[in-house]
């Protein structure tokens, strides 16, 4: 029979019966000092062998018989060791799930806590072109206008910004203001017509005036800018604010700039908070960045009056076209 012990690397120290082995300085159980080695024959399962002389001893010798050196004990705990250390283990197992289970639990409040999730996204419905397309053929504006859509964003049908170009025009000479300002955009940027800017502002102006929002901020960019038209800034604040009335995100974010540079109105950071924190809430990222900075330089009160304007905005419809 063999008897395995670690030795201080952790490894089994096998032992033969019969074997004679003396080890000093060892830590074996968790004691220091001098060590007799078990010695384990199937003949013999009571005695063990001194260190110093090798004599055998008895299992209940404390003393060797032989040269009197003393004899430890046999530790007869050493199974139950064995047996404490798989225990701890199964409760560290057993501590470890617990945790599992709590932390799912935790989650599964927490989520419940935050209330129901929103809603999935609206499936927008495909366009049915060529029933459009049916629609356009025979004179029908709005439809012109949508068939022009569909070829300018390649919906439905192979993109081309000259066939775009072609329906938004049919459409647009029959007054349809949607489709005066996507002609417009088209001059502006010289997609599927020769680029030209007081082309684009003409045909920007025609949508304006019937109270397209879109029309009205791209009129606008272009009295800004000079482009088209003979720069006006307050020309551009006039379109700025009626589109931005409408609710048109990118027009409040540049009547919230106008308002806090004092271009072409009194400075006031009232005001340009207003019109910042509307455009930001409608997903502008700059007017969020700007508005933050603005509001270092305002008092409490002033904040406040931004914030109670912003949230008694109401945004207006646009005005009939004049007959």
């Amino acid at each position: 029979m063999t008897l395995g012990l670690p030795d201080k690397s952790g490894v089994p120290l096998v032992l033969s019966g019969g074997a004679r082995q003396v080890i000093r300085d060892a830590n074996w159980l968790d004691e220091p000092g001098q060590r007799v080695i078990i010695r384990a024959d199937s003949s013999n399962m009571n005695s063990r062998t001194c260190a110093e002389c090798g004599a055998s001893v008895s299992v209940e010798d404390l003393q060797c018989p032989g040269c009197g050196a003393s004899i430890p004990p046999i530790d007869s705990a050493l199974p139950a060791r064995a047996s404490s250390s798989l225990g701890k283990k199964a409760l560290r197992i057993v501590g470890i799930a617990s945790l599992v289970v709590l932390a799912g639990v935790a989650v599964a409040v927490w989520l419940q806590s935050r209330g129901p999730s929103a809603p999935p996204p609206a499936v927008v419905k495909a366009v049915d072109v060529e029933a459009v397309k049916a629609k356009a053929e025979a004179g029908d504006a709005e439809a012109q206008r949508a068939l022009g859509e569909c070829f300018s964003n390649g919906e439905g049908v192979k993109q081309s910004y000259a066939q775009a170009a072609q329906w938004y025009r049919k459409a647009a000479d029959q007054g349809n203001a949607g489709a005066q300002a996507a002609l417009g955009e088209l001059y502006e940027v010289g997609q599927g017509v020769p680029r030209n800017e007081t082309e684009a502002a003409k045909w920007y102006r025609r949508g304006a005036e019937q109270g397209n929002a879109r029309g009205q901020y791209s009129l606008a960019q272009l009295y800004l800018t000079g482009n088209g038209v003979q720069q006006d800034l307050t020309e551009a604040l006039k379109w700025y604010r009626q589109a931005a009335e409408q609710g048109y995100a990118l027009a409040q974010y540049n009547l919230g700039m106008r308002y806090k540079e004092g271009k072409g109105v009194a400075q006031d950071p009232v005001e340009s908070y207003k019109w910042l924190s509307l455009a930001a809430t409608r997903g502008v990222q700059s007017a969020t960045e700007v508005r933050e900075a603005l509001q270092q330089g305002m008092t409490r009160e002033q904040i406040k009056q931004g914030q109670s304007r912003a949230a008694a905005f109401a945004p207006k419809k646009p005005a009939p076209p004049a007959q």
